[in-house]
């Protein structure tokens, strides 16, 4: 599960800003780019998402190993669309059986698929260079986001890699009773039912556990709490802010320029 921890280095430029900057920021990047469903709005982002990476201390080796399920996410996504999209008009391309691949479903598909890249490489950017404490510390320090819910959410998260080691564990304990389900589909899908209400199982108990600490350990009751590791929230963060919002304006601005902006309203 090391696709949850930060891979940057942590010295950069822009990984060193506020946890809560760089959320807001992506979350703002993402809001302004889901307006406009033309190709040349996400590839304009994306070129500019791109050219920032280095300033967050991220390789682009690495980005790419951490990213690749988006990516395979965006191909389906776009065999899908130009299969299947009801979009056929402009000049004919080609024929796949019964279906006519045209410039304007070819134009739909790019625009989604571009679009998801867009969107969620911040998302993936901001968590490979933010530390998850600190991104807690910074949601009750600045957002007043309540310390219950804040350090809860956190805890979750780093149990999160428990539940790989665990569903490793019950597969290997289930052989070594010698239940497998060998080349058998319908026995495979069955101990694959089975094995996941065990870890769901398993979760909630762990669940329940953690929060009566929580509740002996006093994050019920109220009092206002002191601060261990103090979150600063300067100028550079809040140009963060800006800055994404003018990555977004500059996408938007450019397909409008070229003519090809197309609103999803």
């Amino acid at each position: 599960m090391r696709l949850l921890e930060p891979l940057a280095d942590a010295s950069a430029p822009l990984a060193r800003r506020n946890a809560t900057a760089k959320l807001a920021a992506s979350a703002l990047l993402t809001f302004l780019l889901l307006v406009s469903i033309d190709p040349v709005t996400p590839t304009i982002a994306i070129a500019l998402e791109l050219a920032l990476v280095p300033l967050f201390g991220i390789r682009y080796r690495a980005l790419a190993r951490r990213s690749w399920p988006i990516l395979v996410s965006a191909a389906i996504l776009f065999a899908f669309t130009l299969v299947f999209t009801t979009q056929r008009s402009g000049t004919s391309l080609a024929h796949l059986g019964s279906f006519a691949v045209t410039t304007g479903s070819l134009e739909a598909a790019l625009g989604l698929s571009l679009r998801i890249l867009a969107v969620a490489l911040p998302g993936v950017v901001v968590f490979a260079t933010t530390d998850p404490t600190d991104l807690a510390d910074s949601l009750v320090q600045h957002v007043r986001v309540p310390p219950r819910f804040a350090i809860g959410a956190l805890a979750a998260f780093r149990l999160v890699p428990l539940l790989a080691d665990e569903w490793e564990l019950l597969t290997l304990a289930r052989r070594a009773r010698g239940v497998d389900a060998g080349r058998n589909p319908i026995t495979r899908l069955r101990l694959f039912a089975s094995t996941t209400f065990a870890l769901l199982v398993g979760a909630i108990r762990r669940g329940t556990r953690l929060a009566t600490a929580m509740d002996a350990r006093g994050f019920d009751s109220h009092l206002p709490r002191s601060v261990a590791r103090p979150q600063k929230f300067g100028v550079a963060d809040a140009a963060l802010i800006a800055g994404a919002v003018g990555v977004a304006a500059i996408a938007i601005g450019a397909s409008v320029v070229a003519g090809t902006f197309r609103s999803f309203v």
